[in-house]
């Protein structure tokens, strides 16, 4: 394993460009503070450096809420959200022949989507891309799409303000207000379930009301199993 200051000191940090790009984002972007101290044996249980986007959110904040909560991205820990150790069940000590199962969870939206940075042999645990590459397990679908799309180009697609148009079929009228009031650990679960017809075709319609994300992020993985398709696998402890 690389030692924690080789791949903290790196010639080129990626924080400085990413700092830039925050700045510049036309989406609403909020970086929560972290705890540098405590986010080195994060970054040293991942074996990732601060040249990458990975390293400097882990290394420099405790996650990034994206178009006012809507979408959360893990990063070291900090006061607010779960850190990516937290989601990810890092071992308490650093484990060297420790993998996080099925890929790393990155990320999450308030309807219970999960963003997972696929591991070394995705299609060993079954999930559609490339290794290295982004999925999302969308909770109208309850199955993982591939993104096509590594893990930098993913944060910087978040910061283009294209996430409206990705998620154009999932909001509804007032969506703003109902996000911006949860808790970083709610989510909005809707009834009838996204995953229905019914609330495809009228979701404004729907009943929605704030759950804990573990709650929201179970429902989807025990509907998809009800439903009979392919077990979505590990989307994180929240």
């Amino acid at each position: 394993m690389r030692g924690v200051d080789d791949l903290i000191n790196v010639a080129d940090p990626a924080w400085p460009v990413l700092e830039k790009e925050l700045a510049g984002s036309s989406a609403a972007v909020y970086v929560l503070p972290g705890d540098p101290g405590r986010a080195r044996f994060s970054l040293f249980q991942l074996q990732v450096s601060a040249r990458s986007y990975l390293g400097a959110l882990v290394l420099h904040t405790g996650g990034l809420v994206v178009d006012g909560g809507w979408l959360r991205v893990f990063g070291g820990p900090g006061p607010s959200l779960p850190s990516l150790a937290q989601v990810n069940g890092f071992p308490p000590v650093v484990d060297p022949a420790w993998q996080s199962p099925g890929g790393l969870v990155v990320g999450c939206d308030v309807l219970g989507g999960v963003f997972v940075l696929n591991g070394h042999d995705p299609a060993s645990v079954g999930r559609p891309g490339a290794p290295g590459q982004m999925l999302y397990f969308a909770p109208e679908s309850l199955e993982c799409m591939a993104l096509e799309i590594g893990y930098s180009d993913w944060v910087s697609w978040l910061l283009s303000g294209r996430l409206a148009q990705f998620y154009e079929h999932l909001r509804w009228p007032g969506w703003q207000h109902e996000t911006r009031s949860l808790h970083p650990s709610q989510g909005i679960a809707v009834y009838p379930p996204l995953c229905t017809d019914e609330a495809m075709a009228d979701l404004p319609a729907t009943s929605r009301q704030p759950v804990p994300m573990a709650e929201l992020v179970g429902m989807s993985a025990d509907f998809s199993q009800q439903l009979g398709l392919r077990a979505p696998g590990f989307l994180g402890n929240y």
